[in-house]
């Protein structure tokens, strides 16, 4: 029996997502790949998560595709594969997400990365795509997220030559927002703070930045600024000087 899995733990309003395949280095086999959408919906569905956090077991993130199960992988027909509608559901959810990154963050490992909303790294983290390396040609879907994300130039050098880039230098080209030594506590105190803020103003914002909002989708929201109370109560909390408790909830009716 294969101990592959994803298992996930809910503390507060923070709910973590852990890659675990300890012969493998984490890679994703496509069980895993198929996995992912489901427990991302229920969590998504959950009023009580406010964040998400995916990270690696045991000292590593991710090594990609799980090359065991390549033959699957590869008659997966290109974009519409499992890989993609797992990357392509978890750069949808609706709440924040966060990866945080130790080790061997790799291939589709750092494609799922990429399709969070930030990356906190370990220093020991070392990233890569290494299709080249494989003769693999990435979905586009994927390839295009990387080279929003890192620009067009970066995106080929991670791609042309396959080579791992330390946490360091993936904190210059944007594939890293910070490096932290305490890994673990700075994703706590991070997702501490978003959870704390105005669950609106977030929802709002990752749909604007992700350009997945048209013209009527932004004026529903700020209507929902006068109409759901949440600016009143975040005013008032700031003129009080007391923590706002802000009453909009993604699970309130849309």
């Amino acid at each position: 029996m294969s101990d592959a899995e994803l298992t996930v733990g809910v503390t507060g309003a923070v709910a973590t997502v852990t890659i675990r395949n300890p012969t493998r280095r984490n890679a994703m086999t496509p069980a895993m790949w198929r996995r992912l959408p489901v427990l991302l919906d229920g969590l998504e569905a959950d009023p009580a998560v406010r964040a998400l956090v995916l990270t690696g077991a045991d000292g590593a993130f991710c090594a990609g595709a799980d090359l065991g199960d390549l033959d699957e992988l590869l008659d997966a027909n290109g974009d519409a594969g499992i890989a993609v509608a797992a990357e392509e559901r978890l750069a949808a959810f609706a709440k924040p997400t966060v990866a945080a990154v130790q080790g061997p963050c790799v291939g589709g490992g750092c494609l799922l990365a990429v399709a969070c909303d930030l990356r906190i790294a370990a220093p020991d983290a070392r990233f890569g795509v290494p299709p080249a390396r494989l003769g693999l040609v990435y979905p586009a879907p994927s390839t295009r997220r990387l080279a929003r994300l890192v620009g067009p130039s970066t995106a080929k050098f991670l791609i042309f030559t396959a080579e791992l880039i330390d946490a360091d230098r993936a904190l210059r080209v944007g594939l890293a927002d910070e490096v932290a030594d305490d890994l673990t506590g700075r994703v706590a105190a991070i997702t501490a703070a978003v959870a704390a803020r105005s669950q609106l103003s977030i929802a709002a914002a990752k749909e604007i930045i992700d350009d997945r909002a048209q013209p009527a989708r932004i004026a529903w929201w700020h209507r929902k600024v006068r109409d759901s109370g949440e600016a009143r109560e975040g005013i008032a909390a700031h003129h009080e000087r007391r923590p706002p408790d802000f009453p909009w909830s993604p699970s309130a009716p849309q």
